[in-house]
This record gives C-alpha cells, structure tokens and sequence, in this order.
C-alpha cells in the first residue's frame, strides 16, 4: 500500500469552484447553467490534475525509515524519486557506523534527493539523545523540472515519515555543514 505525495493546490481555486457553485444554485433556472456547468468541471479537473502531479511514497521508504527511528540499523536514508514508476524509492542507506560526513558525500552533486539523518548527541546533563533531521537537498546544477518537482512534494513526504525533529533545506554542501546540524540543536 502507498501513500501519495501531492501537490497542494491554493485555496484560490477551492474558493472559485465554492462561488461556481453558489452561483448555479441560485441561477439554477436560468440559461448559464450548461456554461456554469462547464467552467465549474474544468476548474474542478484543472484542479485535480494539480493533485494528482505529486509522487507516490513507497512501502519500502516507510519502513527504512522506521528501522531507522525504533532499530537504529541505519543512520541516514537518501531519498529519490523514480520519475518514470512515478515513485519516491530508497538511493542509499548508511549503516550505523557510519557519519554525517558519509551522507554528504552520498548526495549527487547535479540532483535532488531528501534524506534523512539520525543525529546521537550527549546533552549538558549527560544524556544520550536522538533527533532526526530531514534534508531538503536541491544543488543549484540540477534541472529546473527536479526542483520543482522535489519543492512541491516535500511536505507530503514529511507527513509520510513522522517523527522528523528539524528540517535542512541546502543549494550547496556549506547549506548543510555539520556545524549547521549542530546549531540547530541549540
């Protein structure tokens, strides 16, 4: 089973399909009805389509990420989209020995991906603690159609995987250095 990722169209074109409709009720009578008819369908599937352009999130992405957050076998997850099966599949996956520095190097230098992070820290207190960071990696050589397409399907995805603590959204490597990582724990 998936769960789509879809783009979020504004709330401008739910309010005009709204008024369409308050408009053929109260002239339900009248001549417009077959023309209130057709702007409101075309708006309605004008709409859809925007819904419908999102990707799907597999079961595999779900569960990664889920042995990553309760079984801690993995310390990062990079994430990519399969446009020809219309799908967010696993890239790679970094075994927990291995850093932050591994998942930078992970990241294609011309493409977009997301990941996720699991961060181990020890607070003042002498506490050991997790968080799990969600980056947003979108390099200024990647095609235009990439970006916008990893930039409208972001917030699907984070509801997808719940339990992300903080957000990176970085152009270039210095975006998502391990000193950014560390400040945004403070």
């Amino acid at each position: 089973m998936a769960t789509v990722v879809a783009i979020s169209f504004s709330k401008s074109y739910i309010n005009i399909i709204h008024l369409l409709l308050y408009f053929h009720n109260l002239f339900s009578s009248n001549k417009l009805t077959s023309q209130l008819y057709l702007v409101t369908y075309s708006l309605m599937a004008m709409a859809f389509k925007m819904a419908m352009t999102g990707m799907w999130v597999t079961e595999e992405c779900k569960n990664s990420f889920m042995e990553m957050k309760w079984k801690k076998v993995h310390r990062y997850i990079v994430f990519k989209f399969d446009e020809g099966l219309k799908q967010l599949t696993v890239d790679k996956v970094g075994g927990p020995a291995e850093g932050y520095d591994d998942l930078a190097a992970a990241l294609p230098k011309d493409d977009c991906r997301y990941a996720v992070f699991d961060f181990d820290f020890v607070t003042i207190d002498n506490c050991r603690k997790s968080k799990i960071f969600f980056i947003a990696w979108a390099p200024s050589a990647s095609r235009i159609r990439a970006k916008m397409l990893y930039a409208t399907s972001k917030d699907g995805l984070r509801r997808a995987l719940e339990g992300i603590h903080y957000e990176v959204q970085a152009t270039d490597p210095t975006e998502m250095g391990f000193d950014v990582i560390k400040d945004r724990l403070k």
